[in-house]
């Protein structure tokens, strides 16, 4: 395994700078109630809908643990090759916020679910880099503060209130906010391929904070900033970027760096100060004393393990060995689990090769160009599949290919019937390819002698020429190595 070591460096007035870079990454569990009780989930519900006695902290409610959040915790430490703890704690972490009603947030702190793990991102220049999994605990979400409801009021939702949450901690092991880019892809893809978070940010299933720090290369680490509630992973690239910059200007003109959490303007570019400092203690965490430490046997988790399904670093391993794909083409189909499930169907009977190409350059290269992603296509995996058996065995050419999917993208018909009814069918004959490729020498007879006299940049023009005259039906090859042969004598 190509495994690369972080070089990233900023320049600053005084020389090159170190970023360092952790993410608190907050994951809706994939589930159909709360963390601790029966209420439902879905998004865009009227507000205060979906709320059960105990999010809203109602007198004498106890929350009682949903088993399916934790099979799902499990499933996501598993798929993150973390260390899974068969006894951890819930504590209560102890703040005030208008849409958090009990006062404090049921969460783990000292005992978490899950720990150490780790996470493969594959780069840009084609390296590979191993970032950290410091730990996984399951939490509790706060509701929502709606401020334009009204001039005068702002109003409360308690809809998320107990939404079940896995906050995913690295270790500040990334040094670029590119790098944490590619996490932040990878971690969303790796969890989707789980099923235990759908990783919508822009329903904020999907969250992150990033906690930024600059040092001089081979100093100790910095005093970090926390960026709250980054909801897209443009926003965590510009957020961090900013933020570097911020500190790296403020050091170097003779300040210092206060810990704080701070909050990312879109719409600026810049980030602001929240609050100030924040560390453990000021949450007064103590355990829950409403909920006995969860406990629960490795044959559970033996079994869970079982049930994973091939994740993507797995699966692009197979594509390369397997399928003989570059690490570029496997990179972008295992991506997202359902164009790897498209590709796979499309290319069963298929050359493995033919199929990539014409899924992530013509059908991808169509589906954005649409605003469409992969389970909306208008074209099946089984109808590309059978676009793909035409080129094959030579029925059309590649150039014929791409005009009948434009066809099958419009129309939704197969691939043979828009062939048949079009009379796309290629010429295949050696005999009628020649009598083309004669019309066209005969009708250019001084490009001919001008071919043959040196200029060999003009065969590309009669094959234009040959292809144009068969209405782009005729075999580029036979066209090619016919012409060859003639333009030769």
């Amino acid at each position: 395994m190509n495994t690369a070591t972080a070089t990233n460096l900023l320049q600053g007035e005084t020389g090159e700078w170190e970023l360092v870079i952790g993410l608190e990454v907050h994951a809706q569990v994939a589930s159909q109630s709360k963390l601790f009780s029966g209420a439902p989930i879905g998004f865009g519900a009227e507000p205060n809908t979906q709320v059960a006695f105990v999010d809203a902290a109602m007198p004498g409610m106890l929350p009682v643990i949903n088993r399916y959040c934790v099979e799902q915790a499990i499933r996501t430490g598993l798929g993150l090759h973390a260390k899974i703890n068969n006894r951890s704690v819930f504590d209560r972490k102890n703040y005030f916020y208008a849409d958090l009603p009990q006062g404090y947030q049921i969460s783990q702190f000292k005992d978490p679910i899950v720990g150490e793990g780790t996470i493969l991102l594959d780069l840009p220049d084609g390296s590979t880099r191993e970032i950290g999994i410091e730990r996984i605990h399951l939490e509790q979400d706060a509701g929502k503060s709606m401020h334009d409801q009204s001039p005068e009021k702002s109003f409360i939702d308690l809809n998320r209130a107990g939404v079940a949450l896995m906050e995913i901690v690295s270790k500040p092991d990334m040094r670029s906010a590119e790098e944490a880019a590619e996490y932040m892809k990878k971690l969303r893809s790796i969890l989707r391929y789980l099923g235990s978070c759908d990783g919508d940010m822009e329903k904020g299933n999907l969250r992150c904070d990033a906690n930024v720090s600059v040092r001089k290369p081979g100093d100790k680490l910095g005093t970090r900033n926390e960026i709250k509630n980054l909801n897209s992973i443009r926003n965590v690239v510009n957020a961090i970027n900013f933020e570097a910059r911020r500190q790296i200007e403020a050091l170097e003109s003779g300040g210092k760096i206060e810990q704080a959490t701070r909050l990312f303007d879109a719409n600026t570019g810049e980030t602001r100060v929240m609050r100030s400092k924040e560390d453990a203690h000021d949450y007064r965490y103590f355990p829950d004393p409403d909920l006995y430490p969860l406990v629960f046997g490795q044959d559970w988790v033996g079994a869970i393990k079982a049930t994973l399904p091939e994740l993507p670093d797995a699966k692009k391993a197979r594509y390369m060995k397997d399928f003989g794909l570059s690490p570029y083409d496997a990179g972008v189909l295992v991506a997202d689990r359902a164009n790897a499930d498209y590709y796979e169907e499309a290319a069963k009977g298929n050359d493995p090769k033919l199929a990539a190409n014409w899924v992530t350059a013509e059908l991808f290269g169509r589906l954005n160009k649409e605003g469409k992603d992969i389970e909306s296509s208008p074209v099946s995996a089984r109808q590309l599949s059978g676009l793909l058996v035409l080129i094959a065995d030579n029925t059309i050419s590649g150039k014929i290919a791409k005009t009948v999917l434009d066809e099958m993208f419009a129309s939704g018909k197969d691939a043979a019937v828009i062939v048949k009814e079009k009379g796309l069918v290629q010429v295949t004959d050696i005999g009628a390819i020649e009598a083309i490729v004669d019309g066209v020498l005969a009708k250019a007879a001084d490009k001919v002698a001008e071919y043959r006299g040196g200029k060999e940049g003009l065969f590309g023009w009669f094959v234009g020429q040959v292809m144009q005259a068969s209405k782009g039906k005729a075999n580029p090859a036979s066209v090619n190595e016919i012409l060859r042969k003639k333009l030769a004598l």
